[in-house]
């Protein structure tokens, strides 16, 4: 097994250290964040930092990167308070990737691929056409991490919407029958494969 140091690891270059911190911690969430600007201009981001804070109140986070550049879902969310978070199918890998490119803020990521805008019930900012969970939420808090410059922003889900195939009769969703991808380190795209299952653990009681 290899090991690297603290030491060996400030002495990595940046793109070795940037894939391997990236990709150290696990498999993460893949998700397109949309959101609009008051000019009306969409917005389509690719984040692998979508996380469940609770439940009741139903809250989500993810982390910004530093604003000291123009970071168009930050400023959009913060102007109209709105924003969705779109999981990715496997088809729409290439397309969703290509949303981490730097576009100018009046062009739109919908326009550059071929991803498309959903609207449903009159809720202004686009969801992901095709997209096998949607979640529609409303921006609450944000708090500055010092250590790095990042923000944590927090987010309530306000509207759900979910295959019909995905959801389970308990409520549990099971994303692998909705083609549902993960991301490893910052491009790599992988589409995991349901193992098993096990209820709540409590001491002393096996599992099945």
């Amino acid at each position: 097994m290899k090991h690297f140091s603290k030491e060996d690891i400030s002495k990595m270059s940046s793109i070795y250290r940037l894939n391997m911190i990236n990709s150290c911690t696990g498999y993460k969430s893949a998700n397109l964040i949309g959101t609009k600007s008051k000019k009306g201009v969409t917005n389509l981001a690719v984040f692998n930092s979508v996380i469940h804070l609770g439940s009741n109140p139903p809250l989500i986070g993810f982390i910004l990167r530093p604003t000291t550049v123009a970071r168009h879902t930050y400023e959009n969310l913060k102007d109209t308070g709105g924003f969705t978070v779109n999981h990715i199918h496997y088809s729409q890998i290439e397309d969703a990737h290509h949303t981490s490119a730097k576009y100018q803020e009046n062009t739109s990521e919908f326009d550059q691929t071929k991803l498309e805008e959903e609207y449903k019930i009159k809720i202004e900012v686009p969801f992901v056409k095709n997209s096998p969970v949607q979640l529609a939420c409303s921006y609450v808090n944000e708090y500055h991490i010092e250590e790095n410059d990042t923000l944590m922003i927090v987010g309530q889900i306000e509207h759900i919407f979910i295959q019909n195939e995905i959801l389970e009769k308990d409520g549990w969703l099971q994303l692998e029958k909705g083609g549902i991808v993960a991301i490893n380190g910052l491009e790599g795209y992988a589409l995991p494969k349901h193992l098993d299952r096990f209820p709540y653990a409590r001491p002393n009681l096996k599992q099945k």
